[in-house]
């Protein structure tokens, strides 16, 4: 088929491109307008220079830094093993573990940042049991060794995923032929194995410290105040909307952003990481000796105990009644659930609604997009592309704070009312924010339709709007129902954008709820009941989703055989 476009395509990606500028491109311009700029709009570098001499944001860029850092190389050490163990090794319960080892994706990292003080903080379960056996007291949950302890515990899956999906790509003859001439063990790992794995590695480094950069709630939660996102946060709520300082500090976070990704694609610079054949289902896993089974079933075993740590203690919270200085729960209640069904069932139909608004919405922009990029000639189909996908790199703070500045002043029509109090404001920032998710699945969706589907459709007769309804549509959508899912269910743990953009309560999502719940001590309980039902909610249509799309899969597969 040749490649084109009609009228109609032009004027959806005109639309398409025009809530991009409005939601993404322009706010996110505005915040770095604002940094640039003197009050009377001329340009100038004194604001980063006042933001470096005050000591408190020095201390709070380097400790992002040092954070993020840290956040990935404990998430590797956590992941490689993992990853290495079970693809590799013949694994009683591979599939067991890998399922286990995602299973903190469901859950954001400051939902369970306050049980896992409870089990790990100086008064926490652990050190209660090491200081009544070993006199001893361990300095986990203390500072920013809490943040990176929480944040590493909660998206190392990140790197196991990629890893994992990378190390069943190697071509099994490479590593065959280190075998045949005597490498073995770490060296064979060290020489062979992770170099040809690097470029999955890196993905799940890059958006391991991309979301550690990013998240603002978990510093709070946990009273850690010296890290970037929380005082860009912190300058905006308390100093104001006009505070250049808070948008210097957003522009270095987009920067530390775009940096880690193109960290990640230069140090691939000018390697070759191609196969000539699969791996994975041709590589012959390994028996483990009896040393090595020790090692590797016990290092799993504690990886999974502390995966499973956070939702633990998050379901001993919402049941307790009184927790402190005990290793558990003194007594157990129904109460706080009663009071998050009493006093907040609206958060979660706020979740519901905007992050089923921002899951359709994500689906058909990026369906849009996918369609016009690999099945027209449309100039510029590939900025709507690339500015779509850069909105993973843009921290939610940031367009928190874009949105503030760039709609303030902006009321509804027909009405005096602000649009940045409107509720609708929350949802397309969960869209912006998920977009990528989504646009990638349609695009892998797509590229999976062979054109000549297409061109058939239109030899019986079928003009283009009949054939992409009719035809392109019903066969991406294994695709386009994986990235509703995604866009969904990460929108509905989503809390740094929130944060800015909450007005009123009764507008809160669930995310938001957790959060002010978890400020204080009696609202721990509640707090947590609420963080039980979100991460059930999340896991159920994790559950549906897969279902769904297995019985899709089989259906095509019985159809193909009858064919």
């Amino acid at each position: 088929m040749t490649p084109r476009f009609t009228f109609t395509q032009a004027a959806l990606a005109l639309a398409i491109a025009l809530f991009l500028l409005v939601f993404l491109v322009v706010p996110v311009a505005t915040v770095m307008y604002v940094a640039f700029t003197n009050s009377d709009g001329s340009l100038t570098l004194a604001h980063f220079r006042s933001f470096f001499q005050l000591t408190l944001m020095r201390e709070a860029f380097y400790n992002s830094l040092y954070v993020g850092g840290m956040s990935v190389l404990v998430s590797s050490v956590f992941a490689l093993p993992l990853a290495y163990f079970t693809a590799r090794f013949q694994f009683r319960g591979a599939l067991l573990i890998q399922t286990l080892g995602v299973l903190p994706l469901i859950m954001p990292p400051f939902v369970g940042a306050t049980a896992m003080q409870l089990l790990f903080g100086r008064s926490g379960s652990l050190n209660l049991i090491l200081g009544d056996w070993f006199d001893l007291n361990l300095p986990i949950m203390e500072g920013l060794n809490a943040v990176i302890f929480v944040e590493a515990l909660h998206y190392f899956p990140f790197i196991l995923l990629n890893l994992t999906a990378a190390l069943n790509n190697i071509d099994s003859a490479m590593e065959e032929s280190a075998q045949n001439l005597g490498a073995s063990g770490f060296r064979l790992f060290r020489r062979i194995v992770f170099p040809l794995a690097l470029p999955g590695y890196m993905a799940g480094a890059a958006l391991v410290f991309l979301k550690v950069f990013d998240d603002v709630a978990t510093p709070l939660v946990l009273n850690v105040t010296d890290i970037l996102a929380a005082q860009a946060y912190f300058r905006i709520t308390s100093i104001g909307i006009d505070d250049p300082i808070g948008y210097v500090a957003s522009v270095i976070m987009v920067c530390a952003s775009m940096a880690a990704l193109w960290g990640s694609t230069w140090v691939m610079r000018g390697k070759d990481y191609a196969t000539l054949q699969r791996g994975g289902s041709s590589l012959a896993t390994r028996r483990l000796g009896p040393w090595q089974g020790l090692f590797a079933y016990g290092w799993i075993a504690l990886v999974l105990l502390l995966v499973l740590s956070p939702h633990l203690g998050l379901v001993l919270l919402s049941f307790s009644k009184l927790w402190s200085f005990t290793v558990v729960p003194e007594s157990y209640t129904l109460s706080n659930y009663a009071a998050v069904f009493q006093d907040s069932p609206f958060m979660l139909w706020n979740s519901l609604l905007y992050c089923g608004i921002a899951a359709g919405l994500d689906v058909l922009i990026g369906t849009a997009i996918a369609y016009l990029m690999l099945r027209t000639s449309l100039p510029g189909r590939r900025l709507l592309d690339l500015t779509a996908s850069a909105a993973v790199a843009i921290p939610g703070i940031v367009l928190g704070i874009g949105y503030l500045r760039t709609f303030r002043g902006f009321n509804l029509p027909f009405s005096d009312l602000p649009f940045v109090s409107f509720w609708l404001i929350i949802a397309f920032a969960f869209t912006v924010r998920r977009l990528p998710y989504a646009l990638r699945s349609c695009v892998a969706a797509l590229q999976q339709v062979h054109v000549s589907m297409e061109e058939a459709a239109e030899n019986l007769g079928a003009n283009n709007r009949r054939t992409v309804t009719r035809i392109v549509v019903p066969l991406m959508a294994g695709g386009i129902l994986a990235g509703f899912v995604t866009s969904f269910l990460t929108a509905a743990v989503e809390i740094s954008a929130t944060l800015m953009l909450v007005s009123a309560t009764s507008d809160a999502p669930a995310s938001y709820g957790i959060y002010l719940y978890m400020q204080s001590i009696v609202g721990r309980g509640p707090g947590a009941a609420l963080g039980v039902i979100t991460v059930l909610l999340v896991a159920l249509g994790t559950y549906a989703s897969h279902r769904i799309m297995r019985a899709r899969s089989q259906r095509f597969e019985t159809l193909q055989a009858l064919k």
